[in-house]
């Protein structure tokens, strides 16, 4: 082990990694904008890129957590370039972001 990785700094990145989910999750239930929930989602992914780089650090020493990390933004590279197109194609047709605006899009 190195210096300043004892267990308890596990538990500091875990807690950090929930506190972050968390947050993310209430923001994607809670708001009608479009670009919150576009944000909510990019903070779950982070909590869990934080999880991916604490166990892989503080468990076996190898970089697997480190490699789905960066696939993971990666992914929200991409959701987010997706995402915005949609906020923009949806603005165009209703001028608004709000994501109810959207509900008229079934039919």
């Amino acid at each position: 082990m190195s210096i300043g990785s004892s267990p308890n700094d596990l538990n500091s990145y875990l807690l950090i990694g929930a506190i972050l989910f968390a947050l993310g999750l209430y923001t994607v239930l809670t708001r009608r904008n479009a670009i919150s929930i576009l944000m909510g989602v990019e903070l779950i992914l982070n909590s869990a890129n934080i999880n991916y780089v604490a166990f892989s650090h503080f468990g076996s020493g190898n970089v697997e957590g480190q490699i789905y990390a960066i696939f993971v933004i990666m992914l929200a590279a991409a959701e987010a370039a997706v995402g915005l197109a949609i906020v923009l194609a949806i603005f165009q047709i209703f001028h608004t972001i709000d994501v109810e605006a959207a509900e008229t899009l079934k039919e």
